[in-house]
């Protein structure tokens, strides 16, 4: 197993050109926000001599490739500057808020299994029935549904109506932590549920209909034991690659739903930074976003070569 897995350090010299793209177009995007960040931190009534003097001070009056020049050689360091808005750097700023971001992810991810999975099988072992019909048409009706919908209707449902969960907030506690983030966890698993389901159901349509499973069931094997020992394995494994792209996706709508729940996480920090025009903060939570998405795509081929024998990205690599 640990020869199949050498493809790692390639993939991470792969994906230097890609975080250096990205560093580039993070800059440029950044920059490209209408507003003056100077006169954005002093206010309207900020007279010209001082907006000049921050702009100067902060470098803004510099060409363009200088200050991106600067940028990426702090970078470089571990420094993504200093933060406009709290006045302290960046790097802690994001560091802070990675921890809720993180727990909301795996959080939804957990629970986003935890609906797809049995929803799958339910459709998969009578492909045309009911349930199957049932199971089709929440997929396509969860796939329309915008995220900030669903998460503001649970609020209204399961937090001001019944008085269930909490409608933001944290918590301080770990016991604390899994109360919070049930709903914002639960809108996003929502959102994800649709694709893992189709890819599912389909996957294990295939594997149902083949020799071995066949010959489990002529041995008595059914129900959850078959789908256990026999089905979900195999069927799991071009779900795993649909994961990983929704997990990429799934970060951008994180930060959304962060701001709904009131959570302080990546995307209150974006999104503050976003109208303070915070440019350093703006550069810190999107690089961290983009090196989440390229890390996923390397823990999915890891679990991708995991659960698949004859996939073996190291001679791949190599040839």
């Amino acid at each position: 197993m640990i020869d199949r897995l050498k493809f790692i350090p390639a993939r991470l010299v792969q994906s230097l050109p890609v975080a250096l793209g990205v560093t580039l177009i993070v800059f440029l995007m950044a920059h490209l926000l209408p507003g003056n960040a100077a006169l954005a931190l002093l206010g309207e009534r900020a007279t010209d001599a001082s907006v000049a003097a921050l702009t100067e001070q902060l470098g803004l009056n510099r060409p363009i490739w200088e200050q991106y020049f600067i940028f990426l050689t702090r970078l470089l360091q571990g420094d993504l500057g200093q933060s406009l808005t709290y006045q302290l750097p960046v790097t802690d700023l994001v560091f802070q808020a990675i921890p809720v971001t993180m727990s909301v992810l795996g959080y939804a991810l957990t629970l986003a299994l935890l609906i797809s999975i049995p929803l799958a099988a339910l459709a998969a072992f009578r492909p045309g029935g009911a349930r199957d019909l049932g199971v089709r048409t929440y997929t396509l009706l969860g796939q329309g549904m915008p995220q900030f919908w669903v998460g503001i209707m649970l609020i209204l449902l399961l937090g001001v109506n019944l008085r269930i969960f909490p409608v933001g907030g944290y918590g301080t506690t770990m016991v604390d932590h899994l109360y919070f983030l049930f709903l914002p966890s639960l809108t996003l698993a929502i959102a994800m549920c649709p694709t893992i389901i189709r890819s599912l159901r389909s996957s294990m349509i295939d594997v149902l209909g083949s020799d071995y499973v066949g010959t489990a069931k002529s041995k008595g094997a059914y129900g959850v034991a078959l789908l256990r020992d026999h089905v979900l394995r195999n069927a799991a494994i071009p779900t795993v690659s649909v994961i990983g792209v929704n997990l990429g996706y799934l970060v951008g709508g994180s930060l959304v739903i962060e701001q709904v729940f009131a959570l302080p996480g990546l995307g209150s920090l974006m999104i503050n930074a976003i109208f303070a025009r915070d440019f350093p903060t703006i550069q810190g939570v999107t690089l961290f976003v983009a090196l989440f998405v390229v890390v996923v795509g390397i823990l999915t081929d890891v679990v991708y070569t995991m659960l698949d024998p004859r996939v073996d990205f190291a001679s791949k690599d190599q040839t």
